[in-house]
């Protein structure tokens, strides 16, 4: 466990962000991998596993649900040093955690050519889809499992054991995706299907290390079989904090899956160059997304603390550096756009639409750190409602126009990429706002208590 209401703010931040920048990075690489290789399959095995990742989303709204609620109760216990209940909250989780994983296996196999018919623009982009999702759904399920773990470490502090378990995966990502995407060795290639299962191997891998690594190493917080009973009132506070975070990572997958809707009638080529334009997107985003990651268990532990000016001056440090950070990659991205695309296709059609979607989307990076950095500080502050209720409103702002515009003559894919940026902008305004507001009423009474234990 690692004390965060102590010492230098910045530094944890820079001590934090840094190893979690790196596993999301490989994290990252996972997808990057997997589209590298499948771009040379061609534009209907591009758009096919691109619009099929847009259903990780909403396995990743479940994983994002449990670990918020993991890692905002976690810090809080180990800010308030309440070591048992830091080992009752991680002991709960990995109960909903194995839950969760059962959903997704019996429901992502049940309803994957479904998924595809609605989103797909042909048969083969539809069936390419469904192959990647056949192969990809035990690694979805198994990822509750990664999260939970990963998030306990963070609620103590600890980020580095994360990081060298998603390195390794993403090794062996690395080495399985050409022998069982392209068949290198074998002669046996599975095109999408062998993406979908090279990252679930990676990814029962990663399991089974992280698991070991909790058995022998860690000792803050350990497995403990006589708490593996479900616990209604512990199961709706983790609920009460997670599910608004997992509602906001389901309505990032709806954006991406309206977009594909609206865009479908673009073609294959179209889809498959946002696909790599919002891959690219993705990692460009690590490092203000590292810093997110990073601020739920600074504040959250300063928060159960009760140490107020600690848990502003963790916002504050968050958003300048990811402000300068993200202003900085709005440039990179300006200037090497199309070179970041281009790695990924040799289609001029396909790069076309995904350098159009980059070129105009990046002058939202400094919006999109901004509102990162508030929905971590909200996750810290153990209420995750204001960040749902800005994500809605953001929904709202983008989709009700983008239908109502593509359904006009002379709509250009373009005209939603500025749309795009415009209802981001309004939502980090928005974001600041409601932070503000969880300021005065979380963290003020806080201030009110400790002025009389001073004076006296």
């Amino acid at each position: 466990m690692k004390d965060l209401t102590q010492g230098p703010i910045g530094r944890h931040v820079v001590e934090m962000s840094i190893p979690i920048a790196v596993g999301m990075l490989l994290q990252t690489l996972y997808l990057l991998i997997d589209l590298y290789f499948v771009s040379r399959l061609g534009e209907s095995a591009i758009a096919g596993v691109s619009s099929a990742g847009t259903i990780f989303f909403a396995v990743m709204a479940l994983t994002q649900m449990l670990g918020v609620g993991t890692v905002s109760l976690m810090s809080h216990a180990v800010g308030r040093k309440d070591r048992a209940e830091a080992n009752h909250i991680f002991n709960q989780s990995v109960l909903l955690a194995a839950t969760c994983a059962a959903i997704t296996l019996v429901g992502g196999y049940a309803f994957a050519d479904a998924y595809m018919r609605i989103f797909g623009p042909d048969a083969p982009t539809r069936a390419a889809g469904v192959a990647f999702l056949h192969g990809y759904i035990p690694g979805m399920a198994l990822q509750f499992a990664l999260i939970v773990m990963g998030s306990a470490l963070r609620g103590t502090g600890i980020v580095k054991p994360t990081m060298v378990v998603q390195m390794l995966t993403v090794l062996l990502n690395a080495a399985l995706a050409p022998v069982m995407i392209a068949g290198w060795g074998t002669g046996i290639a599975l095109g999408p299907a062998g993406a979908g299962w090279a990252s679930s191997i990676a990814v029962a891998a990663g399991t089974l290390v992280l698991s070991a690594y909790f058995v022998k190493l860690e000792s803050y917080v350990e497995f403990d079989r006589s708490q593996w009973h479900p616990k209604l009132a512990t199961w709706k506070r983790m609920l009460n904090v997670g599910l608004p975070s997992g509602g906001e990572f389901l309505m990032l997958g709806v954006y991406s899956a309206l977009i594909y809707w609206i865009i479908r009638h673009f073609g294959a080529a179209a889809q498959a160059g946002f696909g790599i334009g919002g891959r690219v997107m993705q990692s460009v985003f690590l490092p203000a997304m590292a810093i997110a990651f990073a601020v739920p268990a600074i504040a959250g532990q300063n928060f159960g603390a009760r140490k107020p000016d600690r848990v502003r001056e963790t916002f504050r440090r968050a958003v300048t550096a990811s402000v300068v950070i993200m202003f900085a990659l709005t440039l990179l991205v300006q200037w090497q756009g199309r070179a970041m695309v281009g790695a990924f296709t040799s289609d001029p059609n396909v790069a076309d639409f995904g350098y159009g979607f980059l070129k105009v989307i990046s002058w939202n990076f400094v919006a999109v750190g901004i509102v990162f950095t508030c929905s971590g500080m909200f996750q810290g502050l153990g209420n995750t409602w204001p960040s749902l209720i800005s994500t809605a409103t953001r929904m709202l702002t983008f989709a009700i126009p983008g239908v109502w515009m593509s359904m006009r003559p002379g709509f250009e894919i373009e005209d939603l990429w500025h749309l795009s940026v415009a209802t981001m902008l309004l939502q980090a305004a928005f974001s600041w706002w409601l932070l503000r507001m969880q300021f005065r009423e979380r963290l003020a009474p806080m201030g009110a208590a400790a002025a009389p234990q001073a004076a006296g």
